[in-house]
């Protein structure tokens, strides 16, 4: 029986994530995930293939959202008090515009010693109504597209294998960085066939793959490079029909719900690949 076995939500977009033993799945995906963003002075979204470091920033969401801790290696902790009604100021996110809500010059400075670049953090404002795209669409905060990310524990085993073969040393789930992790699927790449989906009280939507990137080349320990693996493994069995390489599948929230390890993921209706 296929069942989670890991849950991760990710406050900042970029910086660590917390990994609970249940969460609350939203509209946008699990409670709190990418609900903030680090962006320039000029608002431009920064993420870890421009600025490793942000792995490095572990945040912690307290108050029911009200308040957000960040911590790193070498400094002070910060402790800020979430303003979730405050000035909205325009941000860049892959080149679609979208708002945000500025976080004052504390955690401003705080980001920018930890990052060595000028830096803000904003939050996703109440009225946000970004649209994701794929077979299914949704919604989201500021991560990259679609609500969750998912990817099976025989995926990355079937990965690891082939980067042995290579003479590399197996990577850790944490490189790519996933939302919900499977385990009980056999085959490899299950997932990508996954097309709706129900676990615990929540039901989700296949939306499409997911087209990896620089970003799981970065240590999220040390929050440093270490390529070329996975990307130059995956170059040789997972070209996508559009470009890139593609490793786990999006998917949109269908019903809202809790949901906890060990619930068992039940596919309602499989499809084909895309890849």
């Amino acid at each position: 029986m296929a069942h989670v076995v890991e849950l991760t939500y990710y406050p900042i977009k970029g910086c660590a994530g917390t990994s609970p033993g249940e969460a609350l799945v939203t509209p946008a995906g699990l409670a709190h995930d990418r609900s903030f963003m680090v962006v320039s002075e000029e608002g431009v979204f920064r993420t870890q293939r421009r600025d490793p470091r942000l792995s490095l920033i572990r945040p912690e969401v307290g108050a029911g959202g009200e308040r957000l801790v960040l911590w790193a290696p070498g400094y002070e902790a910060l402790h800020v008090d979430v303003d979730a009604s405050g000035a909205r100021r325009p941000v860049d996110l892959f080149g679609n515009p979208y708002q945000g809500i500025d976080q004052g010059d504390t955690a401003a400075a705080w980001l920018s010693d930890v990052l060595r670049a000028p830096s803000r953090l904003v939050r996703v404002p109440p009225e946000h109504d970004r649209v994701t795209d794929g077979r299914t669409p949704g919604t989201s905060g500021y991560a990259d597209s679609c609500a969750l990310h998912m990817l099976s524990r025989s995926t990355l085993d079937l990965l690891n294998a082939k980067v042995a073969e290579r003479g590399g040393s197996p990577l850790p789930m944490d490189r790519f960085r996933p939302n919900v992790v499977v385990g009980g699927w056999d085959e490899p790449h299950t997932e990508d066939r996954a097309h709706r989906i129900t676990l615990g009280d929540a039901e989700l939507g296949y939306a499409k793959l997911a087209i990896r990137c620089a970003v799981t080349l970065v240590d999220q320990e040390t929050g440093t490079r270490d390529g070329p693996e996975p990307l130059r493994t995956l170059a040789g069995h997972r070209r996508a029909a559009e470009g890139g390489v593609a490793y786990g599948a999006k998917f949109a929230v269908l019903r809202p719900g809790k949901v906890t390890v060990g619930d068992e993921v039940d596919v309602q209706v499989w499809g084909d690949s895309e890849l």
